[in-house]
């Protein structure tokens, strides 16, 4: 009988990454000059130059020696960086924040995997590391999925800290890599300075997984509202109106300091709905990615 994450993945090889293979190679090229497949321009010839792309018409045309300059394709080192601390079970049973990250690490780890390159995994639960060492194949991807099965996430204990999840990747990606970080972003610690030292080595991207119950306070009268990641309960009036635009501008704060961070560490971060189709969003991204591109 199959595992879950063998389901799992069989359910979104054919409902996902059957609609982006080849896109998510793609929009991660190299920008490395060299001999590859994809021609991007003439350049003078230079000394110490391989004679051999040598554009002779165009040579002979401008009479002065212009190379062809060729985007060579490389293989990656992808590392996920993935978030399984407390605050990330908010959301519906079966579509919450964490059922969302299990099939994001699934279809990432197939999809780059299916291009040859390596992938590794990183997973956090409210301050525990596990780390998966890169590979290829898709029992590797599906050695990821088991992984998150194992490290689901407690309700309480110690808040994310951003900073140190950063850092670990820092640590462990030793040759230049790609470095997905899958998170809701929800959490404490000096993240900003952690991410300027991870993008200053490394490609990084961010992958913000939210869900409503992040951000929407119901109106049931009194409830009780807990911290996800301490675990701190408070008994409030959902109705009160000034509570309400207080949340409203906490969240709208608290949105603000992600992205100027995000903005100032030059690393691109893409909104991930739970209620979103996933296919539908990581083709954004992708396609998001690709304007980015020089």
């Amino acid at each position: 009988m199959a595992t879950t994450p063998e389901r799992l993945l069989l359910r979104l090889e054919w409902q996902v990454v059957r609609r982006l293979d080849g896109r998510l190679q793609g929009a991660h090229r190299t920008a490395h000059r060299g001999a590859g497949i994809d021609f991007t321009g003439l350049r003078p010839y230079g000394e110490g130059d391989d004679a051999r792309h040598i554009d002779w018409n165009v040579t002979a045309r401008l009479d002065e020696p212009h190379l062809r300059v060729f985007t060579e394709d490389r293989e990656l080192t992808v590392w996920l960086v993935l978030d399984r601390s407390a605050s990330m079970a908010a959301g519906r049973p079966g579509r919450g924040k964490h059922d969302v990250l299990a099939e994001l690490a699934l279809v990432l780890a197939r999809l780059f995997g299916r291009g040859g390159n390596q992938v590794g995994a990183l997973l956090f639960d409210t301050g525990m590391l596990r780390v998966v060492p890169p590979g290829t194949s898709r029992r590797h991807a599906l050695r990821i999925g088991a992984e998150l099965e194992r490290t689901v996430a407690a309700r309480g204990g110690a808040t994310t800290d951003l900073a140190e999840m950063l850092d670990a990747a820092g640590r462990l990606a030793r040759r230049r890599a790609l470095v997905v970080v899958l998170s809701d972003f929800i959490g404490d610690g000096d993240w900003e300075r952690a991410l300027h030292r991870l993008a200053r080595r490394h490609e990084v991207v961010a992958l913000r997984i939210v869900d409503p119950a992040d951000d929407v306070l119901p109106e049931a009268g009194l409830i009780v509202v807990e911290d996800a990641e301490t675990g701190e309960q408070l008994v409030v009036d959902s109705a009160d109106p000034l509570l309400r635009v207080r949340l409203r501008e906490a969240v709208d704060a608290r949105d603000a300091r992600l992205a100027a961070g995000m903005r100032r560490a030059g690393v691109p971060v893409h909104r991930v709905d739970t209620g979103r189709d996933l296919a539908a969003t990581l083709v954004e991204v992708v396609a998001r990615t690709g304007r980015r591109a020089p």
